[in-house]
């Protein structure tokens, strides 16, 4: 392409576009169109506060293919402020210097964003009656030994029988790898954490010594925004309140654009799954943080989800919502392990 040739530019997540000449600088297009991208020197390369992402793949509902090969190759500037400052994330330009070479999407992260949006959620208080499918108990275990050999998992569970009269106990095989070492670091006292299922109950997860707090987070993953509250399972205090903007919003604005994107890209649900879920593990990792807890002692999770946010977060094919007569794959609440979902709490923590 020569100067002469005009492209479409695509900016996320404003979901902004016009038609820009070769050679025009990502962050004059971005201007011209009302993106407010952040720079303060002038676009000059030196601040790096103008960074952007080019989009890779195909977009069937803008007519394009998008891709870094569709900017100028990093310049001279971009390489002196990587070794003057930090490199640059992997996929990321200076918009001031990322010259326009043929049509892209290009996301705009947050930090880059002059007037970004600030998600915040709070919780509603409500007078509730706390009904925990997960309880806590701390028993002191027999150790191992040579003269009446029996298992770590069988030993726990005799303690368990004896002291709070919990039978038949199903165990988690997520708690097995560690069970040993945390029998004995624990001194032969351990915490564990018991889930009940209508008549069947779960042995979860152990710690070792005295726990008296395990924590759950209630999500509610929208369109738009996710917002994740975390709370005390105890006391039933909701401990941090955190959100951020749905990362499925670059596939698409609104519900039917990202079923659209899904039925017309292979892959297009695979990414927006993993998009949303790397999403919640993110808000998890802050609300751990504020509060200044282990990930691991959350051991509960409660979404709350539109049909096709729910399917998508579940790895299920959206594509029969798009189009009459809309068949979900269930209606009905799902429980499983966290872990299938990849999300980072306690390894035996129940969704």
């Amino acid at each position: 392409m020569d100067e002469t040739d005009i492209v479409s530019v695509i900016f996320t997540p404003s979901g902004r576009r016009g038609d820009f000449a070769v050679g025009t600088p990502l962050l004059e297009a971005a201007r011209q169109l009302g993106v407010d991208i952040d720079s303060v020197c002038g676009g000059r390369g030196l601040c790096g506060r103008c960074q952007i992402v080019c989009t890779e793949g195909s977009f069937p509902k803008h007519g394009i293919r998008s891709g870094s090969s569709h900017l100028n190759p990093v310049s001279q500037t971009e390489l002196r402020y990587a070794e003057r400052k930090s490199p640059l994330e992997e996929g990321r330009r200076l918009s001031c210097h990322a010259l326009i070479q043929g049509p892209v999407v290009i996301d705009v992260p947050p930090e880059s964003q002059v007037h970004r949006q600030i998600v915040r959620k709070s919780a509603e208080v409500r007078d509730i009656e706390l009904m925990p499918d997960i309880r806590l108990c701390y028993v002191e275990v027999s150790e191992d030994s040579m003269e009446e050999p029996a298992s770590d998992l069988s030993r726990l569970r005799l303690a368990l029988k004896q002291e709070w009269n919990l039978t038949d106990l199903d165990c988690d095989v997520a708690v097995l790898p560690a069970l040993h070492s945390k029998l004995h670091d624990g001194g032969t006292g351990v915490t564990v954490a018991v889930y009940t299922e209508t008549e069947r109950s779960r042995l979860i997860a152990v710690w070792p010594g005295l726990v008296e707090t395990v924590y759950g987070a209630a999500i509610d993953v929208g369109s738009t925004t996710i917002a994740l509250h975390l709370t005390d399972l105890h006391q039933g205090n909701v401990l941090a309140s955190v959100g951020k903007m749905n990362p499925q919003i670059r596939f698409g604005e609104d519900l039917m654009s990202r079923v659209s994107y899904v039925m017309m890209q292979p892959e297009g649900a695979k990414e927006m799954t993993a998009v949303v879920r790397t999403a919640i593990n993110e808000l998890i990792a802050e609300a751990a943080g504020e509060v200044g807890i282990d990930p691991e002692l959350i051991v509960s999770l409660a979404v709350a989800a539109n049909p096709i946010m729910h399917h998508l977060l579940l790895g299920i094919d959206p594509s029969p919502l798009g189009s009459a007569p809309f068949t979900l794959a269930t209606e009905q609440s799902v429980s499983m392990p966290s872990r299938e979902l990849g999300i980072d709490i306690n390894p035996g923590g129940r969704l």
